[in-house]
């Protein structure tokens, strides 16, 4: 039988833009919640916030977007970024945001599947922007740029070759004062689509996922309902600060920095970018009490000497998500805080909003877990049949609840496929149900590797791999080779890692290492290669496509050849 959440918590039914800011001119706080990092005296406060939205609303409405109209936004992080998402919401829009790193083709991929009729872009990234916009036949004249966000409190916003600042799609500061948006006080008002965001596209192109307003209000009430069961909970707020380098077109930063941490006043530091070592001197400067990871960060925190330049004594929380992490990290980072900070796993995908389980902070957590289900949400896990596994089995998870994605924009045959027609979203990740009701993340249903009828879990093999002293980072990938006498295909583990400069090591040496720590089947015959870095995305999926498309220019793609007379 499915398994429901133990816990239960109020769903408000209304827009996200009264979620976060109750009315369009009721009181709101004046204290500084969303700051820039490299230049704390620009930031915005609650209220601020809010006036700023409504006259990008206004202004919209005024330059002709229509209720259901699409903005895009191609940029790196600002305190602005969640503005426009307000403002587009404001205006009876859907937001969409995309990857400041995509190159032309990507993100005129984006701009036609979306249908955005405004696209604002990064200043750095305005000959990308313009390329890909010309490739589609995109007007000129919808395309405006956005920097920093210190050229709008410095009155710096002028245009750059011929492209205008976001800044003229304002109202005045009086017409926004009178925007008042829609408010959606119905059930059925609240699913109308919110933003898009777009899958990481690690298998096929990227969809776009359609988050309602119902489905963001949710995610976010759940998470704030599990925070609240904290004895210490009131204390902490007082003291909470944040640090926002997680990119704001992700669910990840978009909802816990642009929604979920200004609902709480927590003051919180933008980055424009992520780099380690800005990040570990902010940590220190601003006495951050919260770290929201990625894997590739929570790594980093573990393995890079400069760590212990820092003072991060100030760090009581940390959170890692968007992609597994392997026990023996997490055992590393405890220990590198000094076993003071406990970093807890917690579970999600883009088609969840952000993410279905988490961890009852009046309990322990175990390294390898996930936790339990949020509030309100439900669950099973099933074998390749569809039919539900026992305690403790292998299985696909699936999910059910309030914060389950409408479907992918403009596909329906793809939602079909991955929500049933009672509301199940297949989530296409292996998952173990433990006696206590929290839940292991095993792999990616896709990503498993059959060696002999036996099956291999790449994140498995990461994991031990990352145990090694004289290894940074590592990713598995399947490689097909060809078995001569056989001709057919075979599936073997392949191995890309990134080597230690200080305790470096030899490929086969770690081969000869992972034999003696893993069965015969799970030994990386498919090779070891050392690489400067693993591409990932921005969310810390490792980005197993580009291995295999190496793997194949390598050693060949596997497939079956015909003779040749």
């Amino acid at each position: 039988m499915p398994w429901k959440s133990r816990w239960t918590t109020e769903i408000p039914v209304c827009s996200l833009s009264t979620y976060l800011f109750q009315s369009p001119d009721g009181p709101l706080p004046d204290k500084p919640v969303l700051l820039d990092a490299a230049k704390p005296e620009y930031h915005l406060t609650h209220h601020t916030y809010r006036e700023w939205s409504k006259r990008l609303a206004a202004g919209l409405l005024a330059n002709g977007f229509q209720p259901g109209d699409r903005l895009l936004l191609y940029s790196a992080n600002s305190i602005f970024f969640p503005v426009i998402i307000q403002g587009t919401l404001m205006a009876g829009g859907i937001f969409t945001g995309a990857n400041p790193n995509y190159v032309a083709r990507e993100l005129a991929y984006q701009l036609q599947d979306s249908g955005a009729s405004i696209l604002i872009t990064g200043e750095s990234s305005l000959p990308t922007a313009l390329e890909a916009a010309s490739s589609i036949s995109f007007p000129k004249d919808k395309i405006s740029i956005m920097g920093s966000g210190h050229e709008v409190f410095e009155s710096r916003c002028h245009p750059t070759n011929n492209i205008q600042h976001w800044t003229t799609l304002l109202a005045s500061p009086e017409a926004g004062k009178t925007h008042r948006w829609e408010d959606l006080n119905t059930l059925e008002q609240t699913h109308r689509t919110a933003v898009l965001n777009y899958s990481s596209g690690t298998t096929g192109l990227p969809k776009g996922v359609e988050i309602s307003h119902r489905n963001y209000v949710s995610n976010c009430a759940q998470t704030a309902f599990t925070a609240r069961l904290s004895p210490t909970y009131d204390s902490y707020l007082s003291r909470a600060v944040g640090l926002g380098f997680l990119p704001m077109y992700h669910a990840y930063g978009q909802t816990r920095h642009g929604v979920s941490n200004v609902l709480l006043g927590i003051p919180t530091y933008i980055m424009q970018k992520f780099e380690f070592g800005r990040m570990l001197e902010y940590v220190e400067k601003y006495r951050v009490t919260a770290l929201n990871l990625v894997p590739p960060v929570a790594v980093a925190l573990t393995k890079r000497e400069e760590v212990g330049r820092f003072d991060l004594s100030s760090v009581e929380q940390a959170m890692v998500g968007a992609a597994p992490l392997d026990p023996a990290t997490v055992k590393d980072f405890e220990r590198v805080f000094g076993w003071r900070v406990v970093l807890k796993q917690g579970w999600g995908m883009t088609e969840i909003t952000c993410s279905a389980c988490g961890w009852d902070p009046r309990n322990g957590t175990e390294a390898s877990q996930v936790g339990e289900l949020n509030a309100n949400i439900e669950a099973m896990i099933v074998d390749d049949a569809g039919l539900e596994v026992g305690e403790g089995e292998r299985g696909e998870l699936l999910v059910r609840g309030p914060n389950v994605m409408k479907g992918y924009w403009r596909r329906p045959e793809a939602t079909r496929e991955t929500v049933t027609e009672d509301g199940w979203l297949r989530t296409g990740d292996v998952a173990v149900k433990h006696p206590e009701g929290t839940l292991s993340i095993v792999d990616r249903k896709k990503e498993l590797i059959k060696v002999k009828g036996n099956q291999v879990a790449p994140a498995e093999l990461e994991g031990v791999l990352l145990e090694h002293p004289g290894v940074v980072d590592a990713a598995v990938i399947v490689m097909l080779t060809i078995a001569v006498i056989l001709r057919r295909g075979e599936e073997l583990p392949r191995a890309y890692v990134v080597i230690s400069e200080s305790q470096p090591g030899k490929p086969e040496e770690i081969a000869s290492w992972m034999s003696q720590r893993v069965a015969p089947h799970k030994r990386l015959a498919g090779g070891i290669v050392v690489v400067d870095e693993v591409p990932k995305n921005p969310s810390g999926k490792i980005l197993r496509k580009i291995l295999r498309e190496r793997a194949k220019a390598e050693v060949g793609d596997g497939a079956r050849k015909e003779s040749r007379l």
